[in-house]
């Protein structure tokens, strides 16, 4: 299967620069994966296709404002560092702008000195590793310093950073929003546990490999990113008692849909699990645990509109796609969602 099969033409006015107020009032897409069938709704709209029997699957990671700026300590130019994992203590792999004032053993301040760093290696792919020195908490001074890392396709200033995150994050660690959730108001979650739908919830902290396309011919010589992902116990309960019932797992958003996947392979049951995931799931792969799945419209090429069509068939997603652009929905992080059961 080619890369070039998951192509579509999107006009440039389509991708969504700003978020739609309030959250819940985005348009929604309904796609049953098997006819092949559309229904035009809002996203409020999403507790009609709900019963007490399922559960919804939310990934609770929250994004860092991990681009920052500062200044190199030796000569006082101006440099841009992008934080996209943590390696351990104070140690955080980064890319680096320009790359030429970030050499091994460059020095860093940033907000007027509340941070310093410095480059301790450069590695082959030509991120760097850098090493934190400040007082305090760091993601305190993250969050004072930091800006959100938005998608490069969105030039709009964000004016509330909470806008970029779901009502129910809390664990730190993505380089970017799981944007399925950024739809869900904490009103509208409530309405869905009062109609006895039971939430559960993992962590896939997001990387920017996520937004990258696939750059071979054949899919399947695609490398997927690896990202770190937590299922707890409860969560692993919630879905094994859902299957046993006759219920739906609905995966609210890839991240969750890739979470699931990941522990089913890994574990072979589901069970508390954590660890790293390069899961890449495209046609052809089968679903061991979702069912359903709450998601937004994705880039051409990517290896997230392949995940879909591997849920829902690769003409169905495809057709979808081609609808949702002639009826002008909005498309990638702030855009329109799409509910696949």
């Amino acid at each position: 299967m080619k890369t070039s099969d998951f192509s579509f033409d999107l006009p440039e006015e389509l991708i969504a620069q700003t978020p739609i107020e309030p959250r819940d009032h985005s348009r929604l897409m309904v796609l049953d994966k098997r006819t092949g069938e559309i229904e035009h709704r809002r996203f409020y709209d999403i507790l009609e296709y709900l019963t007490p029997q399922d559960c919804l699957i939310l990934n609770d990671s929250r994004v860092l404002p991990a681009r920052i700026y500062g200044v190199k300590e030796e000569t006082g130019a101006h440099v841009e560092f992008l934080l996209l994992q943590n390696k351990g203590g104070d140690v955080w792999e980064a890319l680096a702008g320009p790359g030429k004032r970030a050499k091994k053993g460059s020095r860093f301040s940033f907000g007027d000195g509340l941070l310093h760093c410095e480059v301790i290696d450069v590695l082959p792919d030509g991120n760097r590793l850098i090493h934190f020195e400040y007082e305090g908490v760091f993601f305190h001074i993250l969050d004072q310093i930091g800006q959100m890392p938005l998608p490069p396709y969105i030039k709009a200033r964000l004016e509330d950073k909470e806008r970029y995150q779901t009502v129910y994050s809390r664990e730190e660690g993505s380089a970017a929003a799981p944007t399925a959730g950024l739809h869900f108001t904490p009103e509208l979650l409530e309405k869905i546990r009062q109609k006895g739908v039971e939430l559960g919830f993992v962590t896939l902290h997001v990387g920017l490999g996520t937004f990258r396309p696939v750059s071979v011919e054949n899919i399947q010589d695609h490398k997927m990113h690896s990202e770190h992902y937590y299922m707890p116990q409860a969560t692993a309960d919630l879905i094994n008692k859902t299957k046993e019932r006759g219920g739906r797992v609905i995966a609210v958003g890839t991240t969750s849909c890739r979470t699931i996947e990941s522990v089913a392979q890994r574990e072979g049951c589901f069970q508390e699990s954590a660890g790293w995931t390069d899961i890449f799931l495209y046609p052809g792969c089968e679903f061991q645990g979702v069912d359903a799945l709450i998601t937004n419209f994705h880039l051409p090429e990517s290896t997230l509109i392949m995940l879909v069509s591997a849920l829902a068939g690769r003409e169905n997603i495809l057709h979808a796609y081609n609808v949702a652009v002639q009826e002008k929905y909005r498309f990638f992080s702030f855009g329109d969602a799409m509910f696949i059961h």
